[in-house]
């Protein structure tokens, strides 16, 4: 007999909530990861008694009532709701784009109705400088969208941070839409639902995890028992990067990746909120996370003396770096869907996730696809 059902590697979002319905419906599973740690990209590191989000910030969203209870009952989440500023050149501005931006960018306006006015005489500029045709890059397309101020201080030098490229040279389906609000609501989610797990999201991990076996600094294509991991177990459940499952068949996919520089300051308040983007290149970084903000909330703010922040760098990815975000232009969508074509042959191995399947995901519906996938495979 076979040791387990299923060997599930990675223990991010999409391997720890397959691994908690499996072993919940009487499968035997074994978990491994290349890291040190379980979690993934959700792994928090306690630092001064703030729980610091090692991989970038993650804030739970989501309309679906069934995905909330279930990772509240996990774990209970707070109330934190993601309010993120935008600072150029020292200038600040409340994001997404609402009433309050509007307000901070032009003094004139001070009405929906001005703003509107506004943003589409900026509008009809744009349009009109291309002559009726459709946009054909991504500084084109976003012109005709919000206009030159906006895109100007809020959108052209902090995108061409995140993609190391000049927004003339990036698709202009990158941006099909870009949100603008009309009411004086700095919440950037729509959901109905958001929050952190109270304790920071090691513990949803070790919620989800509970009683499934597990190994770290286990790496699948390097470990001799994992050669052939069919005599192991009967399913493999795969959340690595694709190209990498099949030994860069057809070359390499691209991605971004991002990297931090997470330092302790002295200081029980360093910036006022948890997430400020610098929208300028005067920064090298995109944004600064001030990590206690998560979940100290008030006065207990001022509880805790100290504060850590990490500022975030969009960089290049190379082989060994920790591949983040997929780069969906016409070579690498070609490529992957080369990969997908492979694996949607596979009979015995289940690809999730934004690695496996080259797609970006937030965790919601990371979440979604598992109880759908399951609520077939353990009927």
């Amino acid at each position: 007999m076979k040791a387990f059902d299923y060997l599930i590697v990675g223990s991010g979002l999409f391997g720890s909530t397959f691994a908690h319905f499996a072993h919940k419906a009487g499968k035997s599973c074994l978990v491994i990861d290349r890291r040190s740690h379980l979690g993934g990209n959700l792994y928090c590191e306690d630092i001064e008694g703030i729980n610091v989000h090692k991989y970038g910030a993650h804030i739970f969203h989501t309309s679906n009532k069934d995905v909330w209870d279930f990772v509240n009952s996990i774990v209970p989440f707070n109330r934190y709701t993601n309010c993120p500023v935008a600072n150029y050149h020292g200038e600040l501005y409340n994001l997404p784009f609402n009433m309050n931006t509007f307000c901070q960018m032009w003094d004139d306006v001070k009405t929906p109705a001005d703003a509107e006015k506004r943003i589409s005489e900026q509008k009809a500029e744009a349009l009109a400088s291309i002559g009726g045709r459709e946009p054909r890059n991504l500084e084109e397309q976003a012109l005709c969208l919000v206009g030159k101020d906006i895109f100007t201080k809020l959108i052209k030098e902090y995108t061409e941070k995140q993609w190391g490229r000049d927004c003339k040279d990036l698709p202009a389906f990158i941006i099909k839409r870009l949100p603008v609000r009309m009411v004086f609501d700095n919440n950037y989610f729509n959901d109905l639902y958001q929050g952190v797990p109270v304790g920071g999201y090691n513990r949803l991990i070790e919620g989800l995890l509970d009683g499934v076996d597990t190994k770290v600094n286990c790496d699948f294509f390097k470990e001799p028992e994992f050669r052939d991991w069919r005599a192991m177990a009967d399913t493999l459940v795969y959340t690595g990067p694709v190209d990498e499952f099949y030994g860069y068949r057809y070359g390499r996919l691209d991605w971004r990746t991002v990297t931090f520089k997470t330092r302790v300051e002295d200081i029980p308040n360093y910036q006022g909120n948890a997430v400020v983007n610098y929208t300028s290149h005067q920064e090298p970084y995109t944004r600064v996370i001030e990590h206690k903000h998560f979940e100290m909330f008030g006065p207990a703010v001022y509880d805790c003396p100290k504060t850590v922040i990490s500022e975030e760098y969009s960089v290049e990815y190379k082989p060994e770096m920790e591949p983040y975000y997929p780069v969906n232009d016409v070579k690498n969508d070609a490529l992957a869907e080369k990969y997908r074509q492979l694996s949607l042959a596979e009979k015995d191995v289940i690809f999730g996730g934004r690695l496996a399947e080259y797609k970006y995901y937030d965790m919601a519906p990371v979440i979604e696809k598992v109880l759908d996938l399951t609520s077939k495979l353990f009927k």
